[in-house]
């Protein structure tokens, strides 16, 4: 069923690998919603950062983004582990997070209809969404979860490197000094550990559908 017809606004929040791309993207197909990852911006910006090296990033940053095609983005490898590690580096830049936060924020204004994904979504950029929700998966799960989905896209990489890896970005998120990760009190918590995907949507749809009637 689609809502284009309504306004609704939804943030997933989360750390990483915990479910929270797969639940924005999956409730964006069901009700039609438009869809962000602020997660792929930042990876974005970091690819570009590692490709061009600029010596101004944030006035090579601004350029890249102000006509950025978010759907060309897909085309582009940017879960490498060097990306990741990357990425987690440029987070805690405030410049370079209120580049995106801007993007992020033009979306919504265009989107009165979306799902927006990322570690402060719900915290910082969509303050006022309809819904809330903010995702947590133990490690183990979480990083076996990661492994099978980069083995997939042909990624190799060491189990307990990944596992170590994560970890990092998780306690990385949550100290930074700007936008840190944490669950905005009117939150619904989603614990993936024992949901599959199925399982996901249809607790995220029995609180959609509370605000939609």
């Amino acid at each position: 069923m689609k809502y284009k017809d309504k306004s609704i606004q939804i943030s997933c929040d989360g750390g990483a690998a915990t479910g929270k791309t797969t639940g924005a993207k999956l409730l964006a197909k069901k009700y039609g919603l438009s869809f962000l990852s602020s997660g792929l911006l930042y990876r974005y910006a970091s690819y570009l950062i590692l490709k061009y090296r600029p010596k101004n990033k944030k006035l090579f940053l601004k350029k890249k983004f102000k006509n950025l095609n978010y759907k060309k983005l897909s085309k582009i490898n940017l879960h490498t582990p060097k990306i990741s590690s990357h990425s987690s580096e440029i987070a805690k830049i405030l410049s370079i997070r209120n580049i995106l936060k801007k993007y992020q924020i033009e979306f919504i204004k265009k989107n009165k209809c979306c799902v927006l994904e990322g570690r402060d979504s719900g915290t910082k950029i969509m303050r006022k969404a309809d819904i809330k929700f903010f995702f947590k998966c133990n490690l183990e799960t979480a990083s076996k979860r990661r492994f099978i989905e980069l083995r997939k896209k042909g990624i190799k990489i060491n189990f307990k490197n990944l596992k170590k890896a994560l970890k990092s970005r998780n306690i990385s998120d949550k100290k930074r000094k700007h936008s840190p990760l944490k669950k905005a009190k009117n939150a619904v918590l989603v614990d993936t550990t024992r949901l599959n995907k199925q399982a996901m949507l249809n607790k995220m749809i029995k609180h959609v559908e509370r605000v939609l009637k």
